[in-house]
């Protein structure tokens, strides 16, 4: 199995520049009957895999909204409807040994392509790397079995 570099990379709060600052993100959860779009996640210090529903980060002069849009259309070339605003968690974590914190605007939403829902996974790009968007039950994270972050996102599923 070739191991593919981590898109979560990106999105994580921890900076070489600026290490103790804020994040502000924008996640877009997207169901699939009972499973959730997600990509995986790998901490080598835990030695521990996550999840985490797909977007990044908003930069400065664009709506959370559309930062949303610009990231599938960057990552997945597709394009969202239904777009519905669910709220803005905050997240404070550690990954990599380093401390993060995220403002993480949450946004309920579909692809546009219905045939993107018939793939069990969907290949994506982090710029120029590639990544591997998977339908995950969502009981598989709610019973603890997997873990999804941020955790709070579970109550809007």
């Amino acid at each position: 199995m070739t191991t593919l570099p981590n898109p979560l990379d990106a999105l994580q709060a921890v900076s070489s520049s600026n290490p103790l600052r804020i994040r502000v993100i924008t996640l877009g959860l997207i169901q699939r009957e009972d499973c959730l779009l997600v990509s995986e996640g790998y901490d080598s210090l835990e030695q521990q895999a996550f999840y985490r529903m797909l977007g990044g980060g908003v930069e400065f002069g664009e709506t959370s909204l559309e930062a949303l849009q610009r990231e599938f259309r960057e990552e997945l070339q597709a394009e969202l409807t239904n777009i519905q605003y669910l709220g803005c968690l905050e997240n404070l974590f550690t990954y990599q040994g380093q401390p993060g914190h995220e403002l993480v605007q949450l946004y309920r939403c579909d692809l546009s392509d219905p045939h993107l829902y018939e793939q069990e996974s969907l290949m994506g790009y982090e710029g120029t790397e590639p990544f591997e968007a998977r339908w995950i039950e969502g009981e598989r994270f709610q019973s603890g079995m997997l873990r999804l972050v941020p955790e709070r996102c579970l109550e809007f599923f």
